[in-house]
């Protein structure tokens, strides 16, 4: 039952929401999303940041869990995603009780970002800003290597907010300086700090699924799927992002291709992220033999 306070925080919201503006920064993993998110969010005048399971606002850490604090991959993804619950709960209790107009999502992909707004009960991204469009190729690489090679990733926030919160992943503090127009008359210089982090699981011994166990798991939803469906390879292909699955599969006879196809192809990718957490960025379905029951 709803009390006539809660009715009205409710009305608010709802029709804060329809007024509400959602950007992303999307690129794949090391190329410098967070160190550009503070730049693409003064110029595109937003008020809140998600980043890595992190609400940031006014250079605070206002809710959330770092997905860098956590021990193994597959967790972080999660954080990021926003699977727990009690932690979107928390985000979206801040974000119903503040008054904005734009906020900004961080992900390696549409879907990713997509995911994130929906789960934050926040509108689906009207505008998805590619990092190709805000960083040079060699920014790109530089963020790949600060990333790849030295094991180190950014965080949109100052150093003094980082180190208290995660002071157990915390590296480093840096200062960008760039130059700012005023009404096209004059420049300023302006500046941002962000904090450098070693996340636990991009540290020796970090733990990851094996292409065995997820392959055990695409072969249980083919056969929770449809029983009489026989899955004769399954082939899992890292990549950056994720995991890309491809299945040769017989079928029995009289089957509706198309939309058997799709039906299985959604039931795998939700069912595995779902469960782990785990990105499937793609799952093609070969159909091998047609088979007569």
């Amino acid at each position: 039952m709803l009390f006539p306070h809660d009715k009205a925080m409710l009305f608010d919201f709802v029709f804060h929401s329809r007024t509400l503006k959602t950007y992303a920064l999307v690129g794949p993993s090391g190329t410098g999303k967070s160190f550009q998110a503070k730049f693409v969010a003064r110029k595109n005048r937003i008020d809140f940041i998600i980043d890595d399971g992190l609400l940031i606002h006014n250079a605070r850490i206002r809710a959330g869990h770092s997905a860098k604090e956590e021990k193994t991959f597959m967790a972080a993804v999660k954080a990021a995603l926003f699977d727990d619950k009690s932690r979107r709960d928390e985000v979206a209790r801040v974000l119903q009780s503040e008054h904005f107009h734009r906020i900004l999502i961080l992900g390696t992909s549409d879907k990713m970002v997509n995911k994130i707004a929906a789960r934050l009960q926040l509108p689906l991204p009207s505008k998805i800003i590619k990092i190709e469009e805000v960083s040079s190729q060699k920014d790109i690489e530089n963020a790949k290597r600060l990333r790849y090679v030295e094991g180190k990733h950014v965080i949109p926030a100052p150093g003094a907010e980082v180190k208290r919160t995660y002071p157990g992943i915390f590296y480093d503090a840096i200062r960008i300086f760039r130059k700012k127009t005023i009404s096209g008359a004059f420049t300023v210089p302006e500046s941002h700090e962000k904090s450098l982090v070693t996340p636990l699981y991009s540290r020796p011994n970090k733990l990851a699924i094996s292409s065995r166990a997820l392959t055990l798991m695409v072969q249980n939803c083919v056969d929770e799927y449809n029983s009489k469906f026989k899955a004769r390879k399954i082939e899992i292909k890292p990549v950056e992002t994720g995991y890309r699955v491809i299945i040769t599969l017989d079928i029995p006879l009289g089957t509706e291709l198309q939309n058997t196809i799709l039906g299985l192809r959604t039931y795998i990718i939700e069912n595995i992220e779902h469960f782990t957490g785990i990105l499937v960025e793609n799952v093609s379905i070969i159909i091998d033999k047609i088979l007569e029951m």
